[in-house]
């Protein structure tokens, strides 16, 4: 195997972090009512570990509400309990068979607070992706101690490797900044 294939095995890793921090960073809320914000949250329903977008229609009829329309009207006490229970803050109503989320406009210092947890979770991922860089440099190293390639090939993979580490740190990057700008807006 040469260095060029090994390192595009390597490519979907980065992506699935990128595509995780993506999905994480999306549950942070903003002024702005998003299904995002409720859609991964795990609910207890007849002994399985269900996401609310699992069973549940989410729309956002506003720009500062959330509703929630569950498929099945059993679940709509353990969708409400499991929002409750969550990390993001709100208090559901429940009227009828329909959960709704009204959204707050943020204080200063809640802005803060959701700006330190994007900083926290940027830096996760940042870990995470200097994880599989060490990773994929020890293999390479290995590759030329065993001789499957030459010791300019590994000087290759180490410049190719830390290129492609630093596009997705700057696609984190990129995306962290946006996060910001919407939550101090």
């Amino acid at each position: 195997m040469n260095i060029k294939d090994f390192l595009n095995q390597k490519k979907p890793n980065f992506e699935g972090i990128l595509n995780f921090y993506k999905n994480d960073i999306a549950s942070i809320r903003t002024g702005r009512a998003t299904p995002a914000l409720v859609e991964d949250i795990t609910v207890d329903y007849y002994g399985q570990r269900m996401r609310v977008k699992e069973l549940a229609t989410i729309t956002a009829p506003e720009p500062r509400s959330l509703s929630i329309q569950p498929w099945d009207k059993g679940a709509v006490e353990a969708i409400s309990g499991a929002i409750r229970k969550s990390e993001i803050g709100l208090s559901p109503v429940v009227d009828g068979q329909i959960i709704r989320l009204n959204i707050p406009s943020l204080t200063e210092e809640r802005r803060k607070e959701f700006v330190k947890l994007l900083k926290q979770k940027t830096e996760e991922v940042r870990v995470k992706i200097r994880k599989i860089r060490e990773e994929a440099w020890d293999k390479i190293q290995e590759m030329e101690k065993n001789g499957d390639i030459r010791e300019d090939d590994k000087f290759k993979g180490k410049e190719d490797l830390q290129k492609m580490t630093d596009e997705y740190n700057k696609k984190v990057e990129e995306l962290e900044k946006k996060k910001e700008g919407e939550l101090m807006a």
